[in-house]
């Protein structure tokens, strides 16, 4: 990361023993040492506005959209807001619930037959030359200022959203609770897919919320 001027470094549900001793190692740098945790992904990129997932092209169906490595930079770097690049563990990768926080995926083209997957430390080494190379600097050193109504909603704001929508649904029958899991994840790739900006964000929460009190006071003239 540090190659290639990024410094925010974010783990979650790390590995306790491996990050205690990459920190207390003589040459440990800024972004071990300086590394935030957290208890949940949801945590973790709540204030950005644009999170891509990375994934090998396996035989898990996926239904995000999944872009090369090279053509995922210029979308990434055209981002206004804050972006996380979110990598799984080695063995398992990103799980379901990890997928429904992506707006899309990034993979990196590789044999499919016998070497379709990379270790974590090539990985992040590639996709973070990818943004170093096709761009003027990388996305979280660019200080553009656009006005903070325009900037893309960040991750705590579209789960509020996927919350009221969701629990609007469910209450106008709509969604089941013996679905509501599967749907929950359809309404979060839902609303990742809208790309709101912070101002709509609001609007949009405004709305279900109203619609919610209404359907709790079902008889009020107002």
């Amino acid at each position: 990361m540090a190659n290639f001027g990024c410094f925010d470094l974010r783990l979650v549900q790390a590995y306790r023993n491996a990050v205690d001793e990459a920190r207390s190692a003589t040459h440990a740098g800024t972004v071990v040492r300086e590394a935030r945790e957290f208890a949940t992904l949801a945590e973790a990129v709540a204030d950005c506005s644009l999170v891509v997932g990375t994934a090998s092209l396996g035989p898990r169906e996926s239904r995000h959209e999944i872009v090369r490595v090279e053509q995922a930079a210029p979308r990434i770097h055209a981002n206004a807001g804050r972006t996380a690049i979110v990598f799984g563990s080695e063995k398992f990768g990103l799980s379901n619930d990890d997928l429904a926080h992506c707006h899309w995926l990034m993979t990196i083209p590789s044999d499919p037959n016998e070497h379709g997957s990379m270790n974590l430390g090539q990985a992040v080494a590639v996709c973070f030359y990818e943004l170093a190379a096709r761009g003027k600097t990388v996305p979280e050193l660019d200080h553009r200022t656009p006005a903070a109504k325009d900037l893309p909603a960040d991750g705590e704001a579209e789960d509020r959203l996927t919350q009221l929508l969701t629990e609007a649904l469910t209450r106008s029958g709509y969604v089941h609770e013996r679905t509501l899991e599967g749907d929950l994840h359809k309404i979060q790739r839902l609303v990742k897919r809208m790309h709101l900006s912070r101002r709509d964000a609001e609007i949009w929460q405004g709305v279900f919320r109203q619609i919610l009190w209404r359907i709790s006071n079902p008889d009020s003239q107002k």
